[in-house]
């Protein structure tokens, strides 16, 4: 569908289990969102929250020799951050923003208009949607986007 007179509106891309793969996230992301010309405090939010579901399924939801998908992706206004892993479990915020984990839960909650977790299989695919993002806009012409 991309095209240089159509504008990408979803991208993906698979990140193995390192640690370098949640900094690796948020640089796609940021390229991305340059491409929707989303700025400021919407894409310092998005940023945040691609941060936290990374690190997430990182520490729980990738098993040994897996890797996790992440997905962006544009409708109008709005963008939608999925994280897909092949983790059991379902994800919950701490209770009381207190304790070990779940806190990262809390901030997207905060941050996002809606987050939720869906089944696949195998794992899930926690995803967090920003309604009315200002400054969306489709690229210019023949504009790469991430890499």
């Amino acid at each position: 569908m991309n095209d240089e007179t159509s504008p990408q509106l979803t991208y993906a891309r698979y990140y193995r289990r390192e640690r370098h793969s949640v900094p690796a996230a948020r640089a796609y992301t940021r390229a991305a969102l340059a491409g929707w010309r989303v700025t400021g405090p919407a894409a310092a939010d998005i940023l945040l929250a691609v941060s936290e579901l990374t690190t997430n399924a990182l520490t729980h939801g990738v098993p040994p020799g897996r890797g996790f998908l992440l997905r962006l992706r544009r409708d109008g206004a709005a963008v939608r951050v999925e994280v897909h892993d092949s983790g059991g479990g379902r994800p919950r915020p701490a209770k009381g923003g207190v304790g070990e984990s779940g806190r990262g839960l809390l901030i997207v909650s905060a941050l996002a208009d809606k987050w939720g977790v869906e089944p696949r299989d195998p794992g899930k695919v926690v995803w967090a949607e920003f309604a009315q993002v200002s400054g969306v806009a489709p690229p210019p012409q023949g504009s790469p986007g991430p890499r």
